[in-house]
């Protein structure tokens, strides 16, 4: 059973309880990421999330992990465009000491100076490990071309530049107003207590503020064309995409669909075409990912420097198929079948439950049950797949991003229009 509840200060809490399991998943979400940054702080709550396990003004860094390992706890974090969150994972009877340390880290931070200085190195070493692995570096170029001079565009790490500026005064600074009672979310799923853990959690946050500023987004523009780096490595790394919806768009669940069918899957078009007719990618698939008011889908393909012009002209035919012609029966039957077994089979943990209930309630501020997801993915058509291929598959808003070494040449910009006629038989 899910249960919500908003406390005065404006902190949100949602529980599903599970009484068949002995474990116990709860998390603080916050709903603020790299977007709500200013170009002089990119890469600030990045850095304040690694902080936050730095040590606390009751526990030092080392006490924090001498406390979770004790209770055989499982603790996670991780910093998105949109929001951060903080999770642990235990045994029933160890809840409170979860709730404890999790409440210890989010209001009370030590951001001791020499720590700073310390994982400004950390950080600074992240950075370097994108550059040296191309098929990360393809998508962060391609990202930060597709939305050129956008907060969405920017690299969630920061730059060497604004990281090594960080100091633990500004730290403080982003902290106090950031992590305040009307931008978190605890969700908790598991072997529980609803009314107990709410009376806990409303004693334990009690210290945090209910003031909160009101952050001013805007939606990004798609900035088409190619961004390409040469490196002295054996194999292209490509990525070519368009842009998609916002994660609350009406039309959502036919774009999860339409990018299921196009590369989603193995037996996608592009898995099947790319790779298994034609061998020329041992990696191939298409993504998708979605904000509150923009979203885009990626392809990525690892390929033979000499065969990405082939790549892109491939992967351009399937959109303007999928444009072209609707979907047969068969292979749209395939493509929801798909998504509905992903979706229950990525449920089926107290911790995957729980990052659910926080995105549900950050992006819809409402439970959605598995039955209403089941069946929204069910209601798609194959007229409704066309209808969104033809709105999102557009010459004007193509762009892609290349890795790889100088013996590929240079894909130019008029390659990246659609076809008409192309078909991927």
């Amino acid at each position: 059973m899910v249960k919500t509840e908003t406390f005065p200060s404006g902190l949100r809490l949602v529980t599903e309880t599970l009484p068949h399991v002995r474990s116990v998943a709860i998390g603080v979400w916050l709903t603020r990421g790299s977007r709500h940054e200013s170009d002089h702080d990119s890469g600030i709550a990045h850095f304040v999330e690694h902080m936050l396990f730095k040590g606390t003004d009751r526990r030092s860094a080392r006490d924090l992990a001498q406390a979770i390992d004790s209770i055989g706890g499982q603790v996670d974090a991780f910093t998105s465009k949109e929001y951060a969150g903080y999770y642990i994972k235990v045994l029933d009877e160890h809840l409170p000491i979860a709730l404890d340390l999790l409440s210890d880290m989010l209001l009370n931070p030590a951001l001791a100076a020499d720590e700073v200085v310390r994982e400004q190195g950390v950080v600074l070493e992240e950075i370097k490990m994108v550059e040296d692995a191309p098929d990360d570096l393809v998508h962060e170029m391609f990202v930060q071309k597709f939305w050129s001079r956008h907060p969405l565009g920017r690299p969630i790490l920061g730059t060497t530049e604004t990281v090594s500026s960080f100091s633990s005064d500004r730290l403080r600074e982003f902290f106090g107003r950031t992590y305040v009672a009307p931008h978190l979310v605890v969700a908790a799923a598991g072997h529980l207590d609803h009314e107990r853990l709410r009376d806990d959690v409303a004693r334990a946050f009690e210290p945090l503020s209910s003031v909160a500023a009101e952050d001013v987004v805007t939606p990004p523009l798609v900035s088409p064309g190619i961004e390409q780096r040469m490196k002295d490595i054996e194999q292209s790394h490509v990525c070519l995409g368009t842009t998609a919806y916002g994660e609350r768009h009406e039309d959502r669940h036919a774009v999860f669909v339409l990018n299921t069918v196009l590369g989603g899957s193995i037996s996608s078009r592009l898995f099947q075409h790319i790779r298994e007719e034609r061998g020329l990618a041992y990696s191939v698939s298409s993504s998708l990912s979605a904000y509150s008011d923009a979203g885009m889908i990626t392809v990525y393909a690892g390929c033979a420097a000499d065969k990405v012009d082939e790549v892109v002209s491939l992967t351009l035919d399937e959109l303007q198929a999928l444009r072209s012609v609707a979907v047969p029966e068969d292979e749209l039957r395939r493509a929801k079948d798909h998504l509905k077994g992903s979706v229950m089979l990525s449920l089926e943990s107290t911790s995957s439950r729980m990052s659910h209930l926080a995105r549900q309630e950050m992006v819809f501020g409402r439970h959605i049950s598995f039955d209403e997801i089941l069946a929204s993915i069910e209601a798609v058509s194959a007229s409704d797949v066309l209808r969104v291929a033809q709105d999102l598959f557009r010459d004007s808003g193509i762009v892609a991003s290349v890795v790889g070494p100088r013996r590929g040449g240079q894909l130019s910009p008029d390659r990246l229009r659609l076809r008409q006629g192309a078909s991927h038989a």
